[in-house]
């Protein structure tokens, strides 16, 4: 990586990016993000519009550029989007593809992981040097959740179903380092501390919110997902990195 060639993040306002971002700043860097919405650059950071699934201004973005970080994604449409940004990084010449992936990619038969996996093998065929780093679900995105379900009467328990939420911050610490060192490929998943079922999720936040504990009750996810989550093919158990900050610390920090 030459010191004048920025890196380009894909996502770079997002929950994750928010925080790789500045890591990559800190490092001495120059960072481009390609953004949907027009913004004035500034401290080193350089915003390119365009659209990943439209293929629109992708070229722009990634010209330039030797390392790609691809931060981006949604419910649908992320082997579309990395379809599109893996033919612009070829183009450019990119020397290294950095993904971020979702854990249970591979295992959970649904749409969306379906996408997930799809786009880790747009990455992984593109003949560009590449890494690709799957995470669990983020505390953020546990924290949505949890708030939605504790406002009905009852706890929704599914069972079987367990999570290992990790904090966007030991993830991002993660992608900067990778950004920063040479292609890897599939590197360790990476996933936090504890393992929870939903009733020991929604526990501190009610706690901390100064909510009474609702009642439990027990449904069944139907089919070969409901399957697969009750094997665990979402979680690492072994063989993974583990982040530092518990879904407990989260939610203290977050709401009280």
């Amino acid at each position: 990586m030459t010191a004048t060639s920025p890196i380009l993040v894909t996502g770079g306002t997002g929950t994750l990016g928010g925080r790789v971002v500045p890591l990559l700043r800190a490092a001495g860097h120059d960072v481009r993000i390609l953004t949907r919405h027009a913004r004035p650059s500034a401290d080193g950071v350089e915003y390119v519009t365009g659209d990943l699934l439209a293929d629109e201004g992708v070229a722009a973005a990634t010209a330039g550029t030797e390392t790609v970080l691809h931060l981006a994604g949604g419910p649908k449409g992320d082997d579309v989007a990395t379809h599109n940004l893996v033919r612009a990084a070829s183009a450019a010449g990119v020397r290294h593809l950095v993904y971020i992936s979702v854990i249970g990619a591979d295992r959970v038969p649904l749409a969306w992981l379906r996408s997930k996996l799809a786009a880790e093998r747009a990455v992984s065929d593109s003949g560009i040097p590449w890494t690709t780093l799957r995470a669990a679900q983020f505390h953020d995105l546990a924290l949505t959740m949890v708030s939605k379900l504790t406002k009905l009467p009852f706890l929704p328990v599914p069972g079987g179903l367990r999570l290992q939420p990790v904090d966007a911050r030991d993830v991002a610490e993660r992608l900067a380092q990778l950004a920063l060192g040479e292609p890897s490929a599939l590197v360790r998943d990476l996933a936090g501390p504890n393992v929870y079922d939903i009733a020991a999720l929604t526990a501190p936040y009610l706690t901390g919110r100064g909510k009474r504990h609702r009642p439990t009750l027990p449904v069944r996810i139907p089919g070969k997902a409901g399957r697969a989550y009750r094997a665990g093919a979402n979680l690492t158990l072994t063989g993974q990195d583990v982040g530092k900050r518990t879904w407990e610390d989260f939610v203290a920090e977050t709401v009280g």
